[in-house]
């Protein structure tokens, strides 16, 4: 069976490597071995995450800084790896962003940005990437998705659609090829030890909810179902029951309860 030993020595670039759940796999590829291209707005969070994963790991790390909320950023960062002769076998797209409120009271750009960053930078860097991997026969790709693609969110209304479009394109794409010895899991986390919720506005409605699973778990768990080919993992008991469950509940009926439960306070 395969295992993330596999990965060792192989290069693997992480989007949003800066924080969170970005941050923890890096951490877990380099602890199996894999050397790391670490891409985030913030250099000055890059530079210290680069030098512990060298002290921690021996490991061989890069930087490149880029803003995914740019459509010249995949590109930038295809330059400076495979452009400049690095193979990217393992790519985590990774970058995500969020924000809780009323649809018709939020700033217009920050939900263009969700799209953007969520959905676009994900499919470019993709396909930029993912070709050379079939003509090598042989890479990974995990996409971080959420619990939040398998229903809808109300007043996460935009952030849950661009990850059910992060789980599905994950899962189609990995249909698609496997037959060149690529394997591509999603990775759908629930609540998680990050800034992400607190970054987003929503971090004191959904810490409600209690649980929060440590992002070195998350990690773990996510490189350990990609060495394996998994095609979806949700990391955690609570995230894995409410994704089976709300097969059995009306969507309508589902998005009525959350939107009660999440309302914003006046």
């Amino acid at each position: 069976m395969s295992t993330p030993n596999d990965f060792r020595g192989k290069w693997a670039l992480v989007t949003g490597a800066s924080a969170g759940i970005g941050a923890a796999i890096a951490h877990e590829l380099a602890s199996h071995g894999a050397k790391l291209i670490l891409t985030a707005r913030r250099r000055e969070r890059l530079d210290k995450l680069a030098a512990h994963l060298a002290s921690a790991h021996d490991t061989e790390t890069r930087i490149v800084v880029a803003d995914l909320n740019s459509p010249d950023a995949p590109q930038q960062i295809y330059d400076a790896t495979e452009g400049a002769g690095i193979p990217v076998d393992i790519l985590i797209n990774n970058a995500g962003l969020g924000h809780y409120g009323e649809f018709h009271k939020l700033e217009p750009e920050q939900e263009y940005s969700m799209v953007r960053v969520n959905c676009e930078a994900v499919v470019r860097l993709s396909r930029l990437l993912i070709p050379r991997m079939v003509e090598r026969r042989r890479g990974w790709m995990l996409v971080v998705a959420s619990t939040a693609s398998f229903q809808p969110i109300p007043y996460d209304a935009v952030y849950a659609a661009t990850k059910v479009f992060d789980r599905f394109f994950a899962l189609a794409l990995a249909a698609e090829v496997e037959r060149f010895g690529i394997k591509i899991t999603a990775l759908c986390p629930s609540t998680t030890e990050t800034e992400f919720f607190d970054v987003s506005g929503g971090g004191g409605v959904f810490r409600r909810f209690g649980g929060l699973q440590p992002a070195a778990d998350v990690a773990r768990i996510a490189v350990l179902a990609l060495a394996r080919g998994k095609r979806t993992i949700v990391p955690n008991f609570k995230g894995a029951f409410g994704a089976f469950m709300v097969r059995f509940v009306s969507t309508t009926r589902i998005t009525a309860l959350l939107e009660k439960a999440i309302r914003p306070k006046e």
